[in-house]
């Protein structure tokens, strides 16, 4: 599994054509959730790849099991780079997405998610939903990185099933954390708009 995730990473890395920049934020071993905006099927694996090699094996993408289930051949690039598969459709009351990321995570994994929910058409970001929100608040001790992709949408647009190479972007930002007794509202548009602020950082 490690040799293929070795490849899947090189391979992301060579489609994306990723320019990969860290604003005023060092990679690091500590616990982070990554929080990016959400336009292509290739996001959660580019964003993987574009993490230093020791990052990577501490850190799982979440990302939908109806999607990454749907074939043998997306069951194994799942498998092989480690992603956390998430049910959105059949949600047990005792068993909500944030507590399976919590359980799994531990004192040791990192978390890629799109707070989004799905994935959006256009360059705007849709409403965040209040996943990130209730991560931070369990685990106030998560430092919260904004990441903002650009061009993946184009790199696989939608309804595609092949990749076309192309340049991207990905940016990641300073760390934020949810403040004392912050209103879940103001948290996730001030997590939005952090991941927007560095579309405009050129």
């Amino acid at each position: 599994m490690a040799f293929t995730a070795s490849i899947l990473a090189l391979l992301a890395k060579v489609l994306s054509g990723a320019n990969v920049r860290w604003l005023d934020v060092q990679p690091d071993t500590c616990q982070r959730v990554y929080f990016a905006n959400h336009t292509s099927h290739l996001d959660a694996l580019v964003l993987w790849s574009c993490l230093p090699r020791e990052i990577r094996l501490m850190t799982r993408a979440v990302a939908a099991r109806d999607y990454w289930e749907g074939g043998a051949v997306r069951r194994h690039i799942a498998r092989s780079f480690n992603v956390l598969l998430i049910d959105r459709e059949n949600i047990k009351v005792h068993q909500s997405p944030v507590e399976i990321m919590i359980r799994e995570i531990g004192k040791r994994y990192s978390l890629i998610v799109f707070p989004e929910g799905g994935r959006t058409a256009g360059d705007d970001m849709g409403e965040f939903k209040s996943g990130l929100y209730y991560l931070a608040k369990k685990r106030p001790d998560l430092e919260l990185v904004p990441v903002y992709m650009e061009n993946l949408n184009r790199v696989l647009p939608r309804g595609e099933v092949l990749p076309v190479p192309l340049l991207s972007c990905i940016t990641f930002g300073p760390p934020m954390w949810l403040e004392a007794g912050e209103p879940k509202t103001h948290f996730l548009a001030r997590a939005r708009q952090a991941v927007r602020r560095l579309k405009d950082l050129k």
